[in-house]
């Protein structure tokens, strides 16, 4: 697939993220995706599982989704590499791409996840995408 089919997804309000454990099995999640220059960008708390199998196998599909995962009708899936970033600056990169495209959605999941967690911050890492 080209670089420009993937981030064509950059428009899309979740893709569902496909990463691969050990035995090959699948495990998708519905994210939220933004583009950064020539790839995709998302934000993810340190130490979930996309992200130790992301560092494992760094291949991934993205599929346009709904908020719950089911993938849209005509979606297309696009293979892809992954790859875990997680110094601070590439993280509010990721970050600050995410939050000008959601804007308010952002604000008001960010504030309750903080509430949640009674106030604690989740340290978050970047996944880089590409083609």
């Amino acid at each position: 697939m080209s670089d420009k089919s993937l981030l064509d997804l950059a428009d899309e309000e979740f893709v569902l993220l496909t990463t691969f454990r050990r035995s090959g099995e699948r495990v998708s999640t519905p994210v939220w995706v933004a583009r950064d220059g020539d790839r995709l960008v998302v934000i993810t708390p340190d130490g979930t599982g996309k992200t130790k199998r992301i560092r494992a196998n760094s291949s991934v599909e993205v599929t346009p989704c709904d908020r719950r995962g089911r993938p849209k009708p005509w979606a297309t899936t696009v293979a892809g590499r992954a790859e875990v970033r997680s110094s601070a600056q590439d993280t509010e990169a990721a970050r600050a791409a995410i939050k000008a495209k959601y804007r308010l959605q952002f604000a008001v999941f960010m504030t309750i996840e903080r509430l949640v967690k009674r106030m604690r911050d989740t340290p978050r890492v970047a996944l880089w995408i590409t083609a």
